[in-house]
C-alpha cells in the first residue's frame, strides 16, 4: 500500500492536441507520490481513435516531458489502485498485459 497521499486529480474531461489529431482525455489514473505523480491517461480523439499515455507532473502539477519512471513498490501499488476508478482505461491496460 502506498505510504504517501493520492493524486490531486486534474479535470476530465480536458482536450489535447498533438500534431496528428487531438480530443479528450478522459479518464485518468494518478496518484501522489514522494517525487512525482505518475499518470495514465486515456485519449479519446476526434476521430473515434483511443490512445493510452503514460506520463508524469511535479508535484507542483506541471506536465513533465521526460519519460515515466515508476518503482515496483509505492508506483506501481498506487496507480493499480487509480486505475479501479477507470474502467475503460483499465481495460486497455489489460489488454496490453494479456
Amino acid at each position: 500500500m502506498p505510504k504517501t497521499a493520492p493524486a490531486k486529480g486534474r479535470p476530465v474531461p480536458r482536450p489535447f492536441e498533438f500534431h496528428w489529431g487531438r480530443g479528450q482525455i478522459t479518464e485518468e489514473a494518478s496518484y501522489t507520490g514522494t517525487y512525482a505523480e505518475p499518470a495514465i491517461q486515456l485519449l479519446e480523439y476526434e476521430d473515434g481513435g483511443q490512445g493510452i499515455r503514460f506520463c508524469y507532473y511535479s508535484l507542483d502539477g506541471r506536465f513533465q516531458r521526460s519519460p515515466m519512471m515508476i518503482d515496483s513498490h509505492d508506483s506501481l501499488e498506487g496507480l493499480r489502485l487509480a486505475l479501479r476508478s477507470t474502467p475503460k482505461l483499465r481495460a486497455l491496460v489489460k489488454r496490453l498485459a494479456s
